[in-house]
This record gives C-alpha cells, sequence and structure tokens, in this order.
C-alpha cells in the first residue's frame, strides 16, 4: 500500500498521538447505508455519491449514504416497525439507545442523501414516491435540522421500516485522526416504486454501479474509495443478486485500523 499523505499539522497530530502526548479524539456514532438493487443484466447495482473535493472529511471519496447521529434520532416518539432498538442493540453490541439513533440515523441520512425513504404507512408498506416540491423541502428541512425526524414521520403518517435495513459492519476511524467516526454499516434494498435523485450538497456527483465495477476503478486510480467503503463492495461483489445478499450470515466485528510510521512515512494497518 502507498503511503498516507498529510499535511504538516495533520502529520504532527499523528505522531502526538501515536507518541501518546495527545489523547485520540473522541469518535461519533455515525450510520451509512450500502443502498442496491438488482443489476439490468444479473447481480447488483450499489448507490455512490462522490464526496465534494470541499468538504473537510473523505473529500472526492465515493461513498454510500450515511452521516452523524443526531441527538434527536433517539426520540422515542419516532413511529417504527420492524426489529426493535433491542434487537439491533444485539446485532451491533451497542445499548439501547445508541442502536436506536443508529437505525433512525440511517434511514435520516439515506433520504437526505439519495431521497430515498426507508418507511412506509404501516408495518407491511413503503413509500412509493418521494419526488415533487413538498418532500424536496422536507428533506431540506431535515437537512438544516429545522424539522426532526421525529416529527417528519408523524407529519407524513409514516413508520421506520427497520426490516428493510441489514446490519452489514462496524468500522471506527483510526485513533490517530483529527474527525473520528465510530460508524455501523447496513444494506438496503431500493424500495419498489422509489428512485434515487440526484440531490447536491455534499456530493457533486451520485451514480448506480456493479460493485466489482467500482473496485475495478479503484485499483486503476480512477476514483477513491475509502477501505471500509472498500471492503463493503468486496463483499457485495461476492453476490450474483439481491436475495444472496439479504440471505447471508453476517457477524458483525468491529474493524478499527491504526496509522503507523515506518521510516517517516504513514501507513494504515488492520487492528
Amino acid at each position: 500500500m502507498a503511503g498516507l499523505r498529510f499535511s504538516r499539522e495533520h502529520a504532527e497530530h499523528i505522531r502526538d498521538v501515536l507518541s501518546g502526548r495527545v489523547a485520540p479524539v473522541r469518535a461519533r456514532d455515525a450510520a451509512t447505508v450500502a443502498l442496491f438493487r438488482a443489476g439490468r443484466a444479473g447481480g447488483i447495482e450499489v448507490y455512490l455519491l462522490r464526496r465534494k473535493a470541499t468538504m473537510a472529511f473523505a473529500a472526492g471519496a465515493y461513498v454510500f449514504p450515511g452521516g452523524s447521529v443526531d441527538p434527536r434520532d433517539t426520540d422515542q416518539a419516532v413511529a417504527w416497525a420492524g426489529p426493535s432498538p433491542a434487537e439491533w442493540a444485539r446485532a451491533f453490541r451497542a445499548d439501547e439507545a445508541v442502536a436506536r439513533g443508529l437505525v433512525c440515523a440511517a434511514v435520516r441520512e439515506t433520504f437526505e442523501e439519495s431521497g430515498v425513504l426507508l418507511a412506509g404507512p404501516g408495518p407491511d408498506s413503503v413509500v412509493a414516491d418521494t419526488r415533487g416540491d413538498d418532500w424536496e423541502a422536507d428533506r431540506l428541512a431535515l437537512i438544516d435540522r429545522s424539522l426532526g425526524f421525529a416529527d417528519f414521520l408523524a407529519k407524513r403518517g409514516l413508520v421506520l421500516r427497520s426490516d428493510l435495513l441489514k446490519p452489514w459492519a462496524h468500522w471506527i476511524t483510526p485513533e490517530a485522526e483529527t474527525r473520528r467516526f465510530d460508524t455501523r454499516f447496513f444494506v438496503a434494498v431500493l424500495p419498489e416504486g422509489q428512485r434515487t435523485r440526484d440531490v447536491g450538497g455534499e456530493a457533486d456527483q451520485v451514480e448506480w454501479r456493479r460493485p466489482a465495477e467500482a473496485l475495478a476503478m479503484a485499483d486503476r486510480g480512477e476514483i477513491f474509495l475509502m477501505p471500509p467503503t472498500y471492503r463493503t463492495l468486496s463483499d457485495l461483489a461476492r453476490h450474483d443478486g439481491v436475495e444472496s445478499v439479504l440471505g447471508e450470515r453476517r457477524e458483525i466485528v468491529t474493524v478499527l485500523p491504526r496509522v503507523v510510521e515506518v521510516d517517516g512515512e504513514f501507513r494504515l494497518e488492520s487492528a
């Protein structure tokens, strides 16, 4: 693996953390969702966003929809259908309040960043279409936090469908980094009738790619994938269809890579 490049200030922070002079930054709880659909010629395709080059974290990287847990994501007023927060807590080895926040953040962030909403009028239904000016107004209100997720669902008479999510992985940003996230990864099938949209915001490009195609592009240096995204796409590339992904039995193992310095060069190692 090629050495990692950092600014002078970032490199000094890493050295301070590695030497014990500075304590690691606390990792923020976050959720990300690999949204996928059946490929037109078989297999699956995954929805990817390219983060703007101006972003402070993962600039220019191709990522899945996701982001930090908002304090209101743990609101018990969120209408809920499917596996309970207690069940998600067991899957991710987290406490129940954290698990509730993670699932809500996963659904909220997916809607904010792709326009896809994993919710419906009841426990066996899902919203058919989220296009239109009224949906866009709500999406923007969620993004600027003028509208809470529980209030959004209540306003539209919807319940969160946690059964449309599948737990997939758990990655924590290396301790030496200046921005750290404790991220649980989910996968979810694009609901029938819904369409992703180019929503802008933190992304300047969105596209559907076969996992193997995205990996090949990264290997050729055509796109940038962070290690968790690369690993998730590698896992998904082994599957030949939607049912294969949904049927995989997953044991969630926490991955905490570490940054090491060898002969003045920084490298990433698996913990």
